[in-house]
């Protein structure tokens, strides 16, 4: 029935806030912007979409709404680092686990951003690295 997820879509409480957090901190590619909706690439055919929140949700209702975004990084260290010296809030800091580093940021609207830089063992495939890289 489905072939492929086609978007990531994050409702946001203020679009150039999060535009400027994921293109500029987080050095996303821009690929399409319109009044309410932008989308950013990353070498592949899923897109992470944002979309402005209804006026009517409280941002503490928008805050970490059952997704986390993931992300393959190749050096965790110095993406922290990086992200660091931006005045990103993390949610966790860098740890090692058994599929490699790991470590999970917050955007402008709460939503959590897990990076991971995978340890070069074959063994792990999606499933039981995801397992591990939720923060609950």
């Amino acid at each position: 029935m489905f072939n492929k997820i086609g978007a990531v879509i994050l409702l946001v409480g203020d679009l150039k806030q999060s535009i400027e957090f994921y293109r500029d901190v987080l050095g996303m590619q821009l690929k399409q912007e319109s009044e309410d909706w932008v989308e950013f690439s990353r070498g592949s055919s899923t897109v992470l979409a944002l979309h402005p929140a209804r006026r009517s949700r409280s941002k503490k209702t928008q805050k970490r709404a059952g997704m986390l975004v993931g992300f393959n990084v190749s050096d965790l260290q110095d993406v922290c680092n990086e992200l660091e010296n931006k005045k990103v809030k993390f949610y966790k800091k860098q740890s090692q686990e058994v599929f490699g580093k790991h470590a999970i940021i917050e955007d402008p609207d709460g939503h959590l951003i897990s990076l991971v830089e995978l340890s070069s063992k074959d063994e792990f495939s999606q499933i039981p690295y995801y397992h591990g890289f939720a923060p609950v």
